[in-house]
């Protein structure tokens, strides 16, 4: 059985320009139900689940008053019993954290706050419609010291305006606030977002590309030289610290989920939840399955996208351990990709593990189609 599970909450105070995430705000009056139909949908599994690791995501966890917190979690520890050494992570946002909320978090065996830093620049926080301020980091993370949990950062760069001076003094700030992890991601304008929407109409534009390869690598080399291991193209960890649960992702393992627009993977079968939160409360609390997409993978299908989700950690993909867990071989699945890949510099390939190299790196989402196609 899985080993892991993810919760998504979709409440927030305030919803993101660039978030693609299944999110509501200003709809707290929906969270009574919410807490009820997590319980329901979490009642299919019969019976309580022993688990390595768990994830309440959103949206905001954090944002759910000390009450409402204490009653999901105890909801979630009720059917995902943690093991001994488990990681339980929850996200939180840096303005709605409080001491109150980092205690009861603690209280239910909460391990490692996410914390959805994105900067320390006032300026650049209003650009990216945050709701906080970067005074608001260094509280939060006080507060998770105090409750002995461990803290992991999300950082975002190239947002419209952005220097590779201003991302430098972002990455001074989020080394000398000394977190356990660090997450870096470039800017994206998905479809669906205010942000999108903006950029049609150019009221905002894209970095230069170049420059925003630049900020890439000035993260991997700063980071790298503070101490983090870049274990995942887009993760630093220091030594021990490397989020567990992602891991799952990674490897192509299975694991439960549960809440609006959650995805799971079970017994070879993905399916994802309605992502309208309010279809979601419908359809459950009506006894209804609240599962919008679904599908069963083929076992080539599954190995090939093994082999991405493996390229994507930088100790790559062995061949021999690969070969043990799917059942394929990745120079068969890979064909001519891989060795075009390794002539433009692109792979690194010393006969027995596969891996990107830093020009890889820069452009890794470019390879994978290659990959993922026979």
């Amino acid at each position: 059985m899985p080993r892991a599970a993810y919760l998504h909450v979709p409440f927030c105070r305030h919803h993101c320009g660039y978030c693609n995430f299944t999110v509501v705000a200003g709809r707290d009056d929906l969270i009574s139900r919410y807490l009820e139909a997590i319980d329901r949908e979490l009642s299919a599994l019969d019976s309580p689940r022993e688990v390595d690791t768990l994830f309440v995501g959103g949206g905001t966890p954090t944002h759910l008053p000390p009450d409402a917190l204490e009653r999901l979690l105890g909801t979630v520890r009720g059917w995902f019993v943690p093991a001994p050494g488990h990681e339980f992570t929850v996200e939180a946002n840096p303005a709605d954290l409080t001491a109150e909320k980092t205690q009861v978090l603690a209280a239910h065996g909460v391990t490692r706050v996410s914390l959805g830093a994105q900067s320390f620049d006032a300026e650049k926080l209003r650009r990216l419609e945050r709701d906080h301020e970067p005074g608001d980091i260094a509280r939060a993370v006080e507060l998770a010291r105090v409750a002995d949990l461990r803290v992991s950062l999300d950082l975002i760069f190239a947002a419209p305006h952005e220097t590779l001076a201003g991302w430098r003094r972002d990455l001074e700030e989020a080394i000398a606030i000394g977190p356990d992890h660090i997450s870096t991601y470039g800017l994206t304008y998905e479809r669906g977002t205010t942000f999108w929407g903006r950029l049609a109409r150019g009221e905002v534009a894209r970095l230069d590309e170049e420059l925003e390869r630049e900020m890439y690598v000035a993260a991997i080399e700063r980071l790298t030289a503070a101490g983090f291991e870049h274990y995942e193209v887009s993760n630093f960890a220091q030594p021990g610290q490397r989020c567990r649960h992602n891991e799952v992702y990674w490897v192509g393992a299975e694991y439960y989920a549960a809440g609006p627009g959650a995805a799971r993977y079970v017994g070879g079968r993905r399916e994802t939840n309605h992502r309208s939160t309010t279809a979601w409360l419908s359809r459950v609390l009506a006894g209804e399955s609240p599962v919008a997409e679904q599908e069963t993978l083929a076992p080539e299908d599954r190995a090939r996208e093994a082999l991405v989700l493996g390229l994507r950690r930088l100790a790559g993909v062995e061949r021999g351990d690969f070969a043990a867990r799917t059942g394929y071989d990745v120079d068969a699945l890979a064909g001519a990709a891989l060795p075009d890949f390794v002539a433009r510099g692109l792979l690194a390939d010393d006969g027995r593990t596969v891996r990107l190299t830093r020009e890889g790196l820069l452009v890794s989402d470019a390879l994978w189609p290659k990959f993922l196609r026979a």
